[in-house]
């Protein structure tokens, strides 16, 4: 087999995948504790997530931010 030949193969096998950075807020202090990614394709609504807060100092629901 032709090099050239395979290395189209490989290029035409990668899928890129397009993540956006969000960040995640606490919606009782409305702290900005976690910065994540997210694919927008897959999860177009704002993401929302129960996590430990620090201030808080419990677990409390995180909704996304801009």
């Amino acid at each position: 087999m032709p090099k050239i030949g395979m290395e189209n193969t490989m290029n035409l096998m990668e899928v890129e995948v397009v993540r956006t950075k969000i960040t995640l807020a606490c919606t009782e202090c409305k702290q900005r504790n976690y910065n994540m990614t997210k694919d927008k394709k897959a999860h177009p609504d704002r993401m929302e997530t129960k996590k430990y807060c620090r201030f808080c100092r419990t677990h409390t629901l995180h909704k996304e931010t801009k």
